[in-house]
């Protein structure tokens, strides 16, 4: 099972990539956000990256958001490409061809997490060598890159869901990018409009959090509607229905 795995995840990333025009182009935009979010921010933040753990978490999701482009077209696309009933016909068995999708996603996303803390790591470190050798603390870096794994399987597995439900890529995209603005954008927009007080009680409250335990609760949290949402989607996620869709 694991060699058809592979063979899904290898099938996810070349059609994900060639989706945006050519290989080419779709590793030159992979390279630009990783130069975004691994050198360009972490400069402008300098050694207060280390210092406020607050920023490499908050920075940390915006890669893990890039698994929803290749996970709304998992289904959707297959069936918008005419593809999915070949796929179906093959041997694979629906686990495989589930679990190929979802780790196909997760790895993108997880791999460019990784890459963007180390070379944001590594750019902190040399613009400002008078600090000596920094880096993350060891317990907060494995607990952000576990809860990082985890926000990418949950992403993930969310978006197999509404792709199982949308006929076409862009119409799954959608539905996960209104979802994703309702839980991470609306706040923010709405804190805006706040009270400075308000504004200022929650600064002093941010600064007296011990990000390292918030990150392990929200793992534990995490860890729980990721088995739920991969379980639904495993019941889900069958031949015969897909084929009459």
């Amino acid at each position: 099972m694991l060699t058809d795995i592979v063979t899904i995840i290898r099938k996810e990333w070349k059609e994900s990539f060639q989706s945006r025009g050519n290989v080419r182009g779709g590793l030159v935009n992979l390279l630009i956000m990783v130069g975004v979010f691994g050198i360009v921010i972490p400069l402008q933040t300098g050694a207060e990256w280390f210092q406020a753990q607050l920023l490499p978490i908050v920075w940390a999701w915006i890669p893990v958001f890039m698994t929803t482009w290749m996970v709304a077209d998992a289904i959707a696309g297959e069936r918008e490409r005419h593809t999915l009933e070949t796929l179906l016909a093959s041997r694979l068995s629906d686990r495989a061809i589930l679990a190929g999708k979802v780790a196909a996603s997760v790895l993108y996303g997880f791999t460019i997490e990784v890459a963007n803390l180390l070379l944001a790591a590594l750019t902190v470190n040399i613009a400002h060598p008078e600090l000596g050798i920094q880096f993350y603390e060891p317990g907060f870096f494995f607990s952000l890159l576990g809860f990082s794994l985890l926000s990418c399987i949950l992403l993930s597995a969310l978006g197999v869901l509404v792709s199982l439900r949308s006929s076409t890529a862009r119409q799954a995209y959608q539905r996960i990018s209104i979802a994703l603005m309702v839980v991470w954008v609306l706040p923010t927009i709405v804190l805006q409009f706040l009270p400075d007080s308000f504004k200022s009680s929650l600064d002093v409250t941010l600064t007296g959090i011990n990000y390292g335990h918030l990150i392990g609760v929200a793992s534990g949290v995490m860890f729980v509607l990721d088995a739920l949402l991969l379980f639904i989607a495993s019941k889900r996620f069958r031949r015969s229905d897909l084929v009459l869709a």
